[in-house]
């Protein structure tokens, strides 16, 4: 079964959460892929109250033409370790924020994955990193997606370059 995207072509990450209370910070990382061109989908897929959907969602994403996962959960934060547990693909968990604990437990849920079952994990709410991490993944056998990630970490050299200008120029200002 290949799921689509709405311009036809197959996605390449799969983007999971949890609950859609997540959508807010996983839409991060939708923009990202994007902004780069790779094909996305998204979907709901609780590991607690929808077991069999994530069996079959995460044990069939390579044959679907899935090359990475990335899962947000938050609190007890099963669903990055589950899918990881489920497919050869590499799993990027983000840790969603909770008010009881402030998005530690889920972090640390996903972070402390046993041996054998590797978990990429970026920091509590950071879907972007999320998506730039599977962007890496992807470009080391795609020229033009490096070309792209190779572009985009060059304006953000720039981009801190004119930051230290600012800061400079203002320095001189109160002086």
């Amino acid at each position: 079964m290949n799921i689509q995207d709405n311009a036809g072509t197959i996605p390449q990450v799969g983007i999971i959460m949890g609950s859609d209370s997540d959508f807010d910070i996983m839409k991060e990382a939708v923009k990202v892929l994007e902004e780069f061109g790779v094909p996305s989908e998204i979907s709901v897929i609780s590991a607690h109250r929808t077991p069999r959907d994530l069996e079959a969602y995460a044990s069939g994403a390579r044959a679907r033409g899935l090359k990475v996962i990335i899962a947000g959960a938050g609190g007890a934060a099963h669903l990055p370790g589950v899918t990881a547990a489920l497919t050869e693909l590499p799993v990027v968990g983000v840790p969603i924020f909770n008010q009881k604990l402030s998005g530690q437990d889920a972090l640390y849920a996903i972070v402390q994955m046993p041996a054998g079952i590797p978990v990429a994990t970026v920091g509590i709410d950071n879907a972007r990193n999320a998506a730039l991490l599977a962007v890496q993944i992807l470009a080391i056998s795609d020229t033009e997606l490096m070309q792209a990630l190779t572009a985009f970490r060059l304006k953000l050299a720039d981009a801190s370059r004119q930051k230290t200008g600012k800061i400079r120029q203002r320095l001189h200002e109160n002086n």
